[in-house]
């Protein structure tokens, strides 16, 4: 057992003793079970990242078992995820984010506790999801076939109205990663030890500009090259402030992010790489505006800057860490090409909810390299000479969702084109199939 598993172990049981002393005053324990299937076909033609298929289909299965226990302040839970993908060959791009077998990504204790000065107190231990702050740092992405679990421990408290959150975790390392063990399902499971963890907090404070929030963020990622998985060595430190005035009807909305990234990093997992410094940025800003009518839309225009690596002696690419891209970028799965690093992009979005059962938003972006020498985005798509420009294209994407059956059964589409723009098309190993890059993806998922 790894110190870090004694010392989650312990605090678990720290967790668990208040509840002996509400023992006597506490209901009688209130158990719950839920569970959810989704079934997803996946398509791609012209597959933008380099090394794949040029056209690929997948069928996705993720399939969740929940037990929740309560009794006073006390909450025992445990979920499992058996993420699995059909249809695959050994050059579809997949990977441990779209198969993980009959894996327990959750089974934590917590505990509700009050204090005059910290407000109300959530003590949480052991294994769980996360999503903190805008979810752009750390998060358990829900559109990808898998999620990200974390193990160790998080407080949630409110001292003078600051809603804060504490966490000390080691990410969970989806197993196993090899391409035949993946197309073939295989079930193994997942590890976490300190060779990986991450340590930090948000806080925020409600209408500090404003009806607007304010908060600030910090977190430490730390990883060290562990038998038979060398690493970059990352020792990141990431820190950032968010102001949000959250959407509603007849009123205009905003949401400022600005994320700077310091630490270190190697040039590659070799034992001799170099290391270097890093210094990295991350802007994201969005305006909007809520019409009061039946579908209530909401249009808004936003612009995302994540920093790319430059020739010289710092290496300056943003690692977005644990963080999710669907809501600010487009779809993962079999396309996961645009994410928060090495991009500017403006874009225009507009989304619509015309009743509690129907959803939609379409949205089209522009894309630029920030820097030429790097790779664009997450396509792996790079010319190291810069000969091949910064401007990557057009996508314009769009969602619908809706509940078929309500609470019990929601259908899902997303649909997306990227046209690619004269660094995708020249770029020396990007892909000569055609101008434009389209994606579809359909799903069901009930829940029960």
């Amino acid at each position: 057992m790894t110190k870090f598993k004694r010392v989650a172990l312990a605090t678990t049981c720290l967790l668990l003793t208040p509840a002996a002393a509400f023992a006597a005053d506490a209901s009688e324990a209130q158990w719950k079970f839920s569970g959810s299937v989704r079934v997803r076909y996946e398509t791609v033609d012209d597959q933008v990242r380099p090394n794949f298929n040029t056209q690929d289909d997948l069928w996705s299965v993720r399939t969740t078992l929940a037990a929740e226990r309560r009794q006073g302040p006390v909450t025992l839970f445990a979920e499992m995820y058996d993420s699995r993908v059909y249809g695959a060959d050994r050059r579809s791009p997949i990977g441990t984010n779209e198969v993980n077998t009959a894996e327990l990504v959750q089974a934590y204790a917590a505990v509700k506790l009050k204090s005059d000065a910290l407000g109300p107190v959530n003590l949480q231990a052991g294994r769980f999801m996360l999503n903190v702050g805008s979810r752009r740092l750390v998060a358990a992405d829900d559109y990808r076939n898998t999620t990200n679990g974390y193990t160790g421990v998080r407080v949630d408290m409110a001292p003078a109205g600051v809603k804060t959150t504490l966490l000390y975790v080691m990410p969970q390392v989806r197993r196993p990663n090899d391409i035949q063990s993946l197309l073939d399902n295989r079930q193994y499971p997942d590890t976490e030890n300190d060779d990986l963890v991450v340590w930090g907090g948000v806080a925020a404070r409600p209408k500090t500009i404003g009806k607007a929030t304010l908060e600030g963020e910090f977190f430490h990622f730390e990883e060290h090259d562990a038998p038979g998985s060398p690493t970059r060595d990352r020792d990141l430190d990431t820190f950032g402030a968010r102001v949000i005035l959250e959407p509603t009807v007849a009123a205009w909305d905003y949401e400022v992010e600005v994320v700077g990234q310091t630490g270190t990093v190697s040039r590659g997992t070799g034992a001799n790489d170099p290391t270097l410094d890093v210094w990295a940025s991350f802007v994201h800003a969005d305006v909007g505006y809520t019409r009061d009518s039946a579908w209530k839309p909401r249009l808004s225009v936003e612009l995302d800057y994540a920093s790319g690596d430059e020739p010289g002696g710092k290496y300056g690419r943003f690692d977005t860490l644990l963080g999710m891209r669907r809501a600010d970028f487009g779809p993962s799965g079999i396309y996961a090409a645009i994410g928060r690093a090495n991009i500017i992009t403006p874009g225009i979005r507009l989304e619509v909810a015309p009743n509690k059962r129907l959803d939609a938003f379409a949205s089209f972006r522009s894309m630029w390299l920030a820097a030429d020498t790097d790779s664009f985005s997450t396509t792996s798509v790079r010319d190291a000479t810069g000969a091949s420009g910064d401007f990557a294209g057009h996508q314009l994407e769009g969602r619908v969702r809706y509940w078929a059956v309500k609470d019990r059964l929601r259908l899902e589409a997303n649909a997306l084109i990227l046209a690619k723009g004269r660094f995708l098309q020249d770029a020396p190993n990007a892909s000569k199939n055609g101008e434009n890059s389209a994606y579809l993806a359909l799903s069901a998922i009930t829940q029960f």
